[in-house]
């Protein structure tokens, strides 16, 4: 199957008082689509998010912020066929280790092995990193449960002491 050279269209979410940086490996189809972080109707992310924090999420963006959490990818440019992380090459990372030095980011976060395994390859950055499961719907078999045990690791590091 053929793959263009596709470049990462928006940017990231954060602020100086980011805490926290969650990095998937590049959007999906529908993201791309809709300029937004996890925006297949299929990803449980945001769902997730909502109950690990009990909290309707009405505007993204600003959950994010009010939540000192910051959203990106690992990847500035790929060739990918459609939305599958099996498919990605030639990557060019984004400066995760700028971003992290412009917040009070001490830990990343990577949503998925695609993910995690380019974040480990292409970036050196000092803040700590967890690798959590990917949240796609292409994850089915790993149920909501097991993601939210996985995923409370997240409002954990949010909010222990420094």
């Amino acid at each position: 199957m053929a793959s263009d050279l596709l470049y990462h269209t928006f940017g990231p979410v954060y602020d100086k008082d980011s805490r926290v940086l969650i990095l998937g490996s590049f959007p999906s189809v529908v993201s791309r689509q809709k300029n937004f972080y996890y925006a297949n109707p299929g990803n449980r992310f945001w769902k997730l998010l909502s109950v690990l924090f009990d909290e309707e999420i009405t505007d993204r963006r600003q959950f994010c912020l009010d939540h000192h959490i910051a959203l990106w990818d690992v990847i500035a440019s790929c060739r990918i066929s459609g939305s599958s992380d099996a498919s990605i090459r030639d990557v060019t990372a984004n400066d995760i280790a700028g971003l992290v030095s412009r917040t009070r980011i001490q830990t990343v976060f990577t949503t998925g092995r695609k993910a995690a395994d380019l974040y480990e390859k292409l970036i050196v950055c000092d803040a700590e990193h967890i690798a959590l499961p990917s949240t796609s719907g292409a994850n089915a078999a790993m149920s909501f449960d097991i993601l939210k045990e996985k995923y409370r690791i997240i409002p954990e590091k949010l909010y222990e002491e420094n």
